[in-house]
């Protein structure tokens, strides 16, 4: 006898429907460019629009600006973990086969949750995925991973099974994780329905691959379940929200996301080739690779930017769940590009980056808060020294394809990409194009006065 009358059958129906969706898209002849056309937005200005995949051999001139419509946020693995600033998969798809070919190495020093990596594997290239953070790290290796599909249809079908027999009485104090605030974030429900998840994932398979992806399907219900926020950046729970928590919601939910995920994992595996690999060291930071001279054929990458998205804020609630953290946060976040995490001794005094437009937008920002000043700062001194070692691991020739968004800092507009590409000069990259790709959609609520609707796509060469 279940404690909750919970339908696997019902739940599987859902997912058929699902899946159905997922697969349904918009079909172009790309031969004749049907995809892509010139529009004009509410502002009267001619944008290039592009639905789905990005002709490789497309036109772009310096300074153009591209609405780029995606089709593909959720197809394959990339649709296993909500990751806020996630890359679009046409755009990495496209930098890939335009500025590399087949057997080369690509790096991303800020991978994120691996969207690039996950298309090199596709285009048959092998990859290197660098990220200072352990929750994208874990993340990136799942999504990057193929699993087997009869080992994995067994396991997912051993685990449902468990899940039915949820019994709180069951139970331990002891087995529910310990953290900060933990009482705060979730209800003594949920609490007692994620153990049980986790406690079903374990007894269900030793086999690591098929454990960590049932374990990231837990995490990805986790802020959904929890008295946070489920549309913003920081965890915080808000007292108007009267958000719905009720019983049985975090086993059907991680029954639905297991289920979905996979199918996908299945399908992507079905699709790779053998003899492809994306290598995720624990040992490196974007801004001190452990890798030689000359290593990399193209590095793409979306990095953070100043006053960027705290990451270690956002995903908090997994880290603990995971085990990947059990307290503070603070020594991990000082660590990030674009970190707010900074000491009141080092913003006391005006820094410069050497950047003369860069520089006066500092010293403007320093009249209005010397902290956030030094910050901004703190950002492009972090980017230069990964240009650097971009530069250093690639190859001649190669290309470091940077997509990198504005923001506004006390009312400042600054202008993360322009100050970036005037740098690469002092460091010997050659801008060879750089163009702006309009943002339709984000996962994250941004307040407006805050929200930039472009990103700018800049491609350096060695």
């Amino acid at each position: 006898m279940t404690y909750y009358p919970i339908s696997i059958q019902k739940i599987k129906q859902k997912v058929a429907k699902k899946k159905i969706f997922s697969q349904t898209g918009q079909i172009f002849d790309f031969k004749d460019l049907t995809n892509v056309k010139e529009i004009t937005n509410k502002f009267g200005e001619t944008l290039t629009r592009v639905d789905g995949e990005i002709p490789v051999d497309i036109d772009v001139s310096d300074g153009q600006r591209f609405l780029f419509i995606s089709y593909d946020q959720s197809k394959y693995t990339h649709g296993i973990h909500k990751y806020p600033a996630k890359f679009f998969p046409e755009l990495p798809r496209w930098l890939i086969k335009k500025y590399s070919k087949p057997n080369d190495l690509i790096l991303d020093p800020f991978a994120g949750s691996a969207t690039t990596n996950i298309e090199a594997l596709l285009a048959k290239r092998n990859s290197v995925a660098i990220d200072i953070d352990p929750f994208a790290r874990y993340l990136a290796k799942v999504k990057t991973t193929p699993i087997g599909k009869s080992e994995l249809v067994t396991t997912v079908e051993e685990i449902l099974k468990r899940l039915v027999e949820f019994n709180p009485k069951l139970i331990n104090n002891s087995e529910i994780p310990d953290f900060p605030y933990r009482d705060n974030w979730f209800t003594k429900e949920m609490l007692l329905e994620l153990t049980h998840i986790k406690k079903s994932i374990y007894s269900s398979t030793e086999n690591v691959d098929i454990r960590d992806l049932c374990l990231i399907s837990m995490s990805s219900v986790i802020r959904a379940v929890s008295n946070a926020d489920d549309n913003c950046t920081r965890t915080v729970v808000r007292k108007r929200l009267n958000k719905e928590i009720y019983p049985s919601l975090a086993l059907t939910k991680f029954a639905e996301n297991l289920l979905m995920n996979s199918y996908r994992i299945i399908e992507f595996s079905q699709r790779l080739e053998n003899g492809f690999t994306v290598e995720i060291p624990n040992d490196n930071d974007a801004r001190y690779l452990t890798y030689p001279e000359n290593y990399f054929d193209l590095a793409v990458t979306s990095p953070p930017y100043a006053n960027a998205v705290d990451y270690p804020r956002t995903h908090q609630l997994e880290m603990y769940w995971l085990g990947i953290a059990n307290g503070s946060l603070s020594k991990l976040k000082e660590q990030h590009v674009g970190t707010e995490v900074v000491k009141a001794a080092d913003y006391k005094q005006l820094h410069r980056i050497g950047d003369l437009e860069a520089d006066n937008k500092i010293e403007k920002i320093f009249k209005l808060d010397q902290r956030r000043a030094f910050i901004a700062y703190k950002y492009l001194y972090d980017m230069k020294l990964n240009m650097k070692e971009v530069y250093r691991t690639l190859k001649p020739g190669g290309r470091y394809v940077i997509v990198v968004g504005n923001n506004r800092i006390k009312g400042e507009l600054f202008e993360n990409w322009k100050y970036l590409m005037n740098i690469s000069g002092s460091i010997g990259f050659i801008v060879e194009n750089y163009f702006g790709s309009e943002i339709i959609k984000h996962f994250i609520k941004v307040p407006r006065e805050e929200r930039i609707n472009t990103d700018w796509v800049i491609v350096l060469k060695k």
